[in-house]
């Protein structure tokens, strides 16, 4: 329990052992009693990168983008937000909400006084990252944009997003198997397309075992590894996240401060790269183009084999691309 009375569990650090292209410290910020974990590779001077992760993710998603932005001469920081990866999960799924990751996200950004930073953001690491630069812009220097978005008036949400909401309430697919028949790492080697569903999910669906590649079954481990052994009070942070998002509860979505931000980042002046993945269902194509034309100063990059998790798929390729744009 924490100073505050927060109930929450710790990840054993022996779930963290020996995984593969992950040869990263662990750091930790205390908020409230809470251990928040981060990366910080790279020099101390040198210009910051900020990489912000989503759900069911951690910092392990940047693993392959670190050592080319180290190599430039940056320092990367890579928080795991609360809930996730190697920091501590508060059970009570009321404590989640989007304002709280940001304002922890804040809380991090400003006990490390981190300066000159670019900021890249997937997924959720959208709404609580962009916040950051709108609401402190004078840390920032460049932003890196992948498959995410702010809410605001008129967005309209994929059949891809409705779906992900409707598998994660009472009665869905991965509300009742996670983590009773199959934890987010078989989720994720299915998302980043090292394995088919019929090979990594409906073995365990059936109560049976499956056998995976070497190098798939690393990575199934790794995205694991958070969660292993907590059960469903572990859990409770990716829990919360699909149904934050501000379809049905605005509120718990922080979706008035989204769209605040929003035209804010619309109207920056810093250089602003998109970077999509133009199979996911999720964020498409189609919406990560219109966001791209409302900033016309920014850069448009796009693979047409990358799904949702493009930092895990196509992995230096997104460091390359970036140190490209930087003069």
């Amino acid at each position: 329990m924490s100073t505050t009375g927060i109930p929450f569990l710790r990840t054993p650090d022996s779930n963290f052992e020996g995984l593969v292209d992950f040869p990263f410290e662990p750091h930790y910020l205390d908020i409230d009693g809470l251990r928040m974990h981060y990366l910080d590779e790279g020099p101390a001077d040198g210009p910051v990168a900020l990489l912000v992760h989503g759900m069911p993710t951690w910092s392990y998603l940047y693993r392959s983008i670190i050592p080319p932005l180290v190599a430039a001469g940056c320092r990367c920081i890579a928080p795991d937000h609360l809930g996730f990866g190697r920091s501590d999960k508060p059970s009570d799924p009321a404590w989640y909400g989007i304002a709280r990751h940001t304002a922890n996200l804040t809380r991090l950004i400003e006990a490390l006084d981190l300066r000159r930073v670019t900021l890249f953001v997937q997924d959720w690491g959208g709404p609580t990252g962009l916040a950051q630069a709108a609401t402190m812009p004078e840390r920032f220097e460049r932003l890196v944009i992948m498959n995410t978005w702010l809410h605001h008036e008129g967005y309209e949400y994929s059949p891809g997003i409705h779906r992900w909401i409707e598998q994660n309430l009472p009665g869905g697919l991965f509300r009742d198997n996670i983590p009773q028949r199959f934890g987010w790492g078989s989720l994720m080697v299915v998302a980043t397309r090292r394995a088919a569903p019929q090979d990594a999910l409906f073995p365990l669906l059936s109560g049976g075992a499956t056998t995976l590649p070497a190098d798939v079954e690393a990575v199934r481990r790794a995205y694991d590894a958070p969660f292993a052994g907590l059960g469903e009070a572990g859990v409770a942070g990716p829990r919360q996240f699909p149904l934050s998002i501000p379809v049905h509860d605005h509120a718990r979505g922080n979706a008035d401060a989204q769209a605040a931000h929003f035209e804010v980042i619309n109207s920056t002046q810093l250089p602003v790269h998109f970077i999509w993945g133009l199979a996911d269902d999720v964020f498409t194509g189609d919406w990560g183009r219109r966001w791209h034309s409302l900033i016309p100063h920014s850069t448009w990059d796009s693979f047409d084999d990358a799904a949702h998790f493009l930092q895990d798929t196509h992995r230096g390729r997104i460091a390359e691309i970036v140190l490209g744009h930087v003069v």
